[in-house]
């Protein structure tokens, strides 16, 4: 079966079209979102239809969470927080409904175990981020004993793909670059990155596809219309400061105005409108 693996779409109506376009020219048989199908932009309730009529099997992240009031917004950065807020007020009942209903983890087709943040602790689970060896080690130390018996636990959260393998006492990561073949005596973790709100420098959204009978996988990126995107965002006030700058530069320069003390005098010296460009 190929299995196409989707997260992070937050609410990006635009990427996640594209990117369902480009996994149905791949020919997966199924689809599974990751979680946080809601927050930062403006179509969550357009985004959850659409994974409904591609009849995705959908997990639920911390945002989807947090809309619901499942989870509280402490933690959350200040956009994060505004557009869960934003979304509460805004989000139709039956949007609500399937949010509310959406488990933390799942098994799909024996071939793997599906989770938002990891796949440890027992709770809050999705809001665990493994950036790290040890968290990661942590969570295949829980496929190892999951009743599944799956060898790969696909997780979202981190908005960074990648692949890692546990054999041999031993966590390292794989090169997802045109593709990987995955090793019978390895249990493995994968993530495909995100759809909706990329973090890294390349602005494409991103899925993973999963080859279980040849045990493969291989990372896609998909060019979609960003600033259509963006400009909703910013109508509606949620987007962040220098929004359409690249997130490491973006971070580098809020960083550089914090160290020379001038990074609150210039949010407040510029409108949104424009900071956000």
């Amino acid at each position: 079966m190929k299995i196409a693996l989707i997260s992070d779409i937050h609410a990006n109506l635009e990427a996640l079209q594209a990117t369902l376009d480009a996994i149905r020219a791949e020919g997966a048989e199924r689809i599974v979102c990751l979680g946080d199908i809601v927050g930062y932009n403006t179509d969550a309730a357009a985004c959850i239809a659409l994974l409904r009529q591609a009849g995705a099997v959908c997990i639920a992240g911390n945002h989807d969470r947090a809309v619901t009031g499942a989870i509280g917004t402490e933690g959350f950065s200040g956009p994060a927080a505004r557009a869960v807020a934003w979304t509460k007020e805004r989000l139709d009942g039956e949007s609500r409904a399937f949010l509310s209903a959406l488990p933390l983890t799942a098994v799909v087709d024996g071939a793997l175990v599906a989770v938002h943040g990891a796949l440890h602790p027992e709770v809050g689970k999705e809001l665990v981020r493994l950036d790290d060896d040890g968290k990661r080690r942590l969570s295949l130390q829980a496929l190892l004993g999951h009743p599944s018996g799956a060898r790969v636990c696909a997780f979202g959260h981190t908005h960074r793909a990648g692949l890692w393998e546990w054999r041999d006492g031993a966590v390292r990561a794989v090169p997802l670059d045109g593709g990987a073949e995955l090793r019978a005596d390895g249990l493995y973790l994968l993530n495909p990155g995100t759809v909706g709100e990329p973090r890294g420098a390349d602005a494409r959204a991103s899925f993973a596809s999963f080859d279980t009978a040849r045990r493969r996988v291989t990372l896609h990126r998909v060019a979609y219309a960003r600033r259509a995107a963006l400009s909703k965002t910013r109508r509606a006030g949620l987007a962040p400061r220098f929004a359409a700058v690249p997130a490491p530069v973006r971070m580098k320069l809020i960083g550089i105005l914090r160290v020379l003390g001038v990074y609150d005098w210039v949010k407040r010296a510029l409108p949104r409108r424009v900071s956000s460009i």
